[in-house]
């Protein structure tokens, strides 16, 4: 077993041992079902966005896993109130910067927050990720109007720039430190039939981040995991309606073993 291997396993054993509490200020589409992922995977979901009291319960979780996908002004200050209390506190924060390059709105908000926040995680697709690091990208609503390797650059010049990680997801996902960069082969093509694919993965990965102090290996662990949870889904079903309630199924069946014999990792 390599040692990435290994990590993915005791990772993924520790996370259903210790069901961390993830704290998601995420979008109205994908609420329900980014929260039945994480419970099938064996975390513990809590969505609050009031600014209230985002501090507090961003106090008490293991991760917070920030989602731009329907903002609005308030949503946006209880994004970096949540942040900043998440970062007095040591606990990591996953961006899912969905949608920016499509408006001025999601681009300049998720460049606010990787400005005002330590991140730990930026997990999003090429548009989304060019469009971060500066480039002119515009993508299609919320989905990618390029691919991963359009966006190889960027992705390595941001986690430089933040000190995060910084994954790209598409038919073979991609990550990188900004030393060194790994691609993840897990998935099916019908995850990208599904609303919430892509936030429920930047869900699973601030369920990994949670329980594992090294962001870079609990990243791929989560997105090798998830990607694969994808594959067995699809030994279900062949049609997307099917598919989304397979692949939560998907997400309980997968076990520490199966992940770390299955999970295809390059360097």
């Amino acid at each position: 077993m390599s040692k990435i291997e290994k990590s993915a396993f005791e990772t993924l054993e520790k996370m259903r041992r210790e069901n961390p509490l993830v704290h998601n200020i995420t979008n109205y589409v994908v609420m329900n079902y980014t929260a039945n992922a994480l419970l099938s995977m064996g975390a513990s979901p809590v969505m609050a966005h009031a600014e209230e009291e985002v501090a507090e319960m961003a106090s008490i979780a293991g991760a917070l896993v920030i989602n731009i996908g329907t903002l609005s002004k308030p949503w946006i200050a209880s994004m970096l109130k949540a942040g900043r209390s998440a970062n007095s506190n040591s606990t990591p924060v996953i961006l899912d910067p969905v949608g920016a390059g499509a408006t001025r709105l999601r681009t300049d908000t998720a460049k606010k927050i990787a400005s005002d926040i330590e991140l730990s995680v930026v997990r999003g697709n090429a548009s989304e990720v060019l469009s971060m690091g500066g480039k002119e990208a515009q993508t299609k609503g919320v989905d990618s109007t390029h691919d991963v390797d359009q966006a190889k650059e960027a992705a390595v010049a941001i986690a430089k720039e933040l000190n995060a990680v910084v994954a790209i997801t598409g038919k073979v996902d991609l990550v990188t430190d900004g030393n060194t960069t790994y691609r993840v082969h897990n998935g099916h093509e019908l995850m990208g039939m599904v609303t919430g694919t892509g936030c429920a993965a930047t869900a699973t990965i601030g369920a990994f981040c949670a329980v594992c102090n090294d962001a870079l290996t609990a990243t791929i662990s989560a997105l090798a995991y998830f990607g694969l949870a994808g594959e067995v889904a699809a030994g279900k079903t062949n049609l997307p309606g099917s598919y989304a309630v397979a692949l939560i199924d998907a997400l309980n069946q997968v076990t520490p073993e199966m992940l770390s014999e299955n999970m295809k990792i390059e360097v």
